[in-house]
């Protein structure tokens, strides 16, 4: 590697919209996330919804009634 061309790498804080913070490595001075594993449904199993002028509702209503699907049989 060439010298002094390449940004130091240190231990930083990020922190997280929900309150957590954690230790990470980076090459900036700070990290700020919206979305952490504390708070992600991926990892909390809880589901959280941000719906934007009913698409959900529209799209549960629209498949509610729809009828199943049963999956493919391999040969």
């Amino acid at each position: 590697m060439k010298k002094n061309i390449h940004p130091s790498y240190k231990e930083v804080n990020a922190s997280c919209a929900c309150g957590h913070q954690f230790q990470t490595g980076s090459t900036l001075e700070a990290i700020r996330v919206e979305i952490c594993s504390s708070c992600h449904p991926f990892f909390t199993g809880k589901q959280k919804l941000v719906d934007t002028a009913g698409r959900v509702e529209r799209f549960q209503r629209k498949y509610a009634n729809s009828p199943k699907v049963a999956p493919k049989k391999k040969k």
